[in-house]
């Protein structure tokens, strides 16, 4: 199974390579590439289209500004599409976050939290769902939720 990652500039990389660490970690097949819906229309609408064709599972894609990668290619392919609305200057990342959140029914994307923080959780929220058909990722899941509750335990010795 593979995960593609996705985003509209190179300059998005600074974010979305969070997604990339935690595929990484969870040992997750994944290819990372700019695919962008305002420069390069008619090669996002092949990428769509033939996501599955290539054995593509879920698609995290990262936009910013009027962040248009996610749904319109969320409404070209029947693969899970995760959208990490990515901080832009102007307005700190609330317009990616809307412009991607904001999907009429019918086209569905996973909509995760502003910049490298949603891009972290978009790459766990894929090894979530791949878990569904991947028995080896359960445990690895389970050990990597394991290591957030000894990072808590740990910051109360913080406080003494």
């Amino acid at each position: 199974m593979t995960v593609a990652v996705i985003m509209g500039s190179s300059s998005d990389w600074d974010t979305m390579k969070e997604a990339v660490a935690m595929l990484e970690a969870f040992g997750i097949e994944h290819e990372a590439s700019v695919v962008s819906a305002h420069r390069t229309p008619l090669e996002m609408v092949d990428f769509a289209k033939s996501a599955r064709e290539k054995g593509i599972d879920i698609i995290i894609a990262g936009a910013g500004g009027a962040a248009h990668l996610p749904g319109m290619v969320a409404s070209m392919t029947s693969v899970p599409v995760i959208g990490v609305p990515i901080e832009s200057k102007a307005l700190k990342g609330m317009d990616s976050l809307l412009s991607i959140v904001q999907m009429p029914g019918g086209i569905p994307v996973a909509t995760t939290a502003i910049g490298k923080a949603g891009a972290k959780n978009a790459g766990i929220l894929a090894a979530r769902m791949m878990s569904l058909k991947d028995e080896t990722l359960i445990q690895k899941l389970d050990d990597y939720e394991a290591s957030l509750v000894k990072k808590v335990e740990a910051m109360q010795s913080d406080l003494k």
